[in-house]
């Protein structure tokens, strides 16, 4: 069996990717190759699968060192707003559209703050407390996993 070359660079990009994009995993197969990069939200490790045929992988570990910084955890913070489900953010109602809240913009109790489609279903994500949107870290057409911070509301 031939093991195939595994290129760094090309995992350290891959690595890039799930960070901006935040993704927790993502693969790339050209005929019988195949590289997935997978990120744990625990460690904060990146893993690395590439193999020639679909039973036989080999693994590569990245360090911390390896990959980019980890931006801030702001799913601690007490004001984040974190997602009830998994799927795609909308910040307005329609393409084209004005977002629903801006940052600096104060926000009532009950108050829309974004879309979530999950399902083919946009549900409603509305603001838990009153306060002023401080920060928005999710983009449009964004996906989103279950506890993410996607704003930050302060009093």
């Amino acid at each position: 069996m031939m093991r195939i070359p595994i290129d760094p660079d090309v995992i350290r990009m891959l690595a890039a990717v799930l960070v901006e994009t935040g993704l927790s995993e993502i693969e790339i197969a050209e005929k019988d190759t195949r590289i997935r990069v997978v990120r744990t939200p625990s460690s904060g490790a990146t893993r690395a699968v590439s193999d020639g045929s679909p039973m036989t992988p080999a693994e590569v570990t990245i360090g911390a060192g390896a990959s980019p910084p980890a931006a801030p955890d702001f799913g601690m913070h007490p004001g984040a707003v974190t997602s009830p489900m998994v799927g795609v953010v909308y910040l307005a109602p329609e393409p084209g559209a004005p977002p629903f809240v801006s940052v600096g913009q104060s926000v009532a109790a009950g108050q829309t703050l974004l879309l979530i489609e999950a399902m083919k279903t946009f549900n409603q994500i509305k603001a838990p407390k009153a306060g002023t949107v401080t920060r928005v870290l999710v983009s449009n057409g964004t996906p989103v996993e279950y506890g993410e911070a996607m704003m930050i509301l302060e009093n």
